[in-house]
């Protein structure tokens, strides 16, 4: 993941990432799906600093969810 932040992938990144983002809004579409979003808007954020506290905010909070969701299966199951 490193490599993708270097400053010389950035003519890549960006467009890449716009690309998910559009594909993420077109996910009716067969092979388009709702993950595209989130990827892309992973990929923005490191080109937009504008980004990195609302999306490391999300990040952050979707990792506690996914936490409390995992106990509650687990206790389910016991």
């Amino acid at each position: 993941m490193s490599t993708l932040r270097r400053d010389s992938w950035f003519p890549i990144r960006f467009p890449v990432a716009l690309a998910l983002i559009a594909g993420g809004v077109f996910s009716f579409l067969p092979i388009l799906g709702i993950w595209m979003l989130p990827l892309g808007l992973l990929l923005l954020a490191v080109d937009l600093p504008i980004l990195r506290g609302p999306i490391s905010a999300l990040v952050i909070r979707g990792r506690h969810t996914a936490r409390r969701w995992m106990r509650r299966w687990r206790q389910s199951r016991d």
